[in-house]
C-alpha cells in the first residue's frame, strides 16, 4: 500500500475491460461529476407478507420493513459484483467485503441524536440473520449512545480551525491513496458499499441524496413509505450512483433483480452469495 502502487487493503484493483470504463475517471474525475439518480417503485407485497408472518412467530428480535428491504439489496450486492466498486485516483477498485452504512435514531423527535451504524455483510447471511443484526446494532447503539467515530469528530472539532483545514487536507490526501488509518475508516459511512436511508420510519418519501468526494462510498438509496397502490404495496426509493462504475443498464438489471426477491422474498432465506434460479419472465 502507498503512493505509487495501485494495491489498497480495501480493495482489488479491477482493470476496465473497455476504452469507455478507462477514459470515464479522466473525463469525470470527480464522484461528484459522475452520479446519477433515479425514483423507482418497488412492489413489495410478497415482501410485506413474509415480514407479518416472520413477526407472528417467535424470535428474539422484530423484522422491519427496512431490514427487509435492505437484504434485497444485499443479495443482488453478491449477484451484482460491479455494484461494490467505487473510483480512487482515477482507477477502478472493487471491495473485498460488503458493507452498509445508515442512521438510526435515538428518538424521531428534531432533538433525537444520531447514531451511524456500519454493518459488514457476511456471504453467508440471508434476510433473517441480516435483520438481526441490525436490530442489535441499533439496540447497542441506543444504549450506548455513542459510536467509534463519535470520539474522533469531536477530537478533530475541538482544533483550531486553521489546524483542522490542514488535517482535513491530509485526510484527503491519505484517502485518495487508499492509506487512511482504519481508525478513520471503520464506522464511517463513507467507505460502505452502499449508504441507506431509511425515510419511510418518518413517513416521508424517498428524496435525492448526492454522493460525497471523500470515502469510497458509490451507492446511496433513500427508502420512502411503503403506500397502498390498486391492492399492492410499493414503496418508492432513490437511488444515486457513480455511473463510472457500470454502465445504465447494467444498474436497470440490478433494480430489476433487487425487485425480484422482493417478489420472492423465499429466496431471501438462501446464503446472499448463493446464485439461485430465477423465472425469466418475472425479471
Amino acid at each position: 500500500m502507498g503512493l505509487f502502487t495501485k494495491k489498497r487493503k480495501d480493495a482489488d484493483w479491477v482493470k476496465p475491460q473497455d476504452a469507455i470504463g478507462m477514459i470515464m475517471p479522466f473525463i469525470m474525475p470527480r464522484r461528484t461529476d459522475a452520479e446519477v439518480s433515479s425514483q423507482i417503485d418497488i412492489d413489495v407485497t410478497e415482501l410485506v407478507k413474509y415480514v407479518e408472518k416472520y413477526n407472528k412467530e417467535e424470535h428474539e428480535y422484530k423484522m422491519s420493513y427496512f431490514h427487509a428491504i435492505a437484504s434485497c439489496f444485499a443479495k443482488i450486492m453478491f449477484e451484482r459484483k460491479k455494484l461494490n466498486r467505487f473510483i480512487k485516483n482515477k482507477r477502478v477498485y472493487e471491495r473485498k467485503k460488503v458493507s452498509f452504512g445508515f442512521i438510526a435514531k435515538d428518538k424521531l423527535t428534531d432533538k433525537g441524536e444520531e447514531r451511524i451504524i456500519c454493518l459488514d455483510i457476511d456471504p453467508k447471511d440471508n434476510i433473517q440473520t441480516l435483520s438481526r443484526k441490525m436490530a442489535i446494532d441499533v439496540f447497542k447503539a441506543r444504549k450506548e449512545g455513542t459510536n467509534s467515530m463519535d470520539g474522533i469528530l469531536k477530537f478533530f472539532v475541538a482544533m483550531p480551525k486553521w489546524l483542522l483545514s490542514l488535517v482535513v487536507k491530509i485526510i484527503f490526501f491519505l484517502d485518495n491513496h487508499g492509506i487512511n488509518p482504519k481508525a478513520i475508516t471503520e464506522g464511517d459511512t463513507n467507505y460502505v458499499s452502499i449508504l441507506l436511508s431509511n425515510l419511510g420510519s418518518i413517513k416521508s418519501n424517498s428524496i435525492y441524496h448526492h454522493l460525497n468526494e471523500y470515502g469510497t462510498n458509490s451507492i446511496v438509496i433513500t427508502i420512502g413509505t411503503i403506500r397502498e397502490e390498486k391492492g399492492r404495496k410499493i414503496v418508492d426509493i432513490q437511488a444515486t450512483l457513480d455511473e463510472r462504475i457500470a454502465d445504465g443498464f447494467y444498474f436497470v438489471k440490478s433494480i430489476q433483480l433487487a425487485e425480484y426477491y422482493a417478489l420472492h422474498p423465499e429466496l431471501l432465506e438462501e446464503e446472499f452469495d448463493k446464485i439461485v434460479e430465477k423465472e425469466e419472465k418475472s425479471m
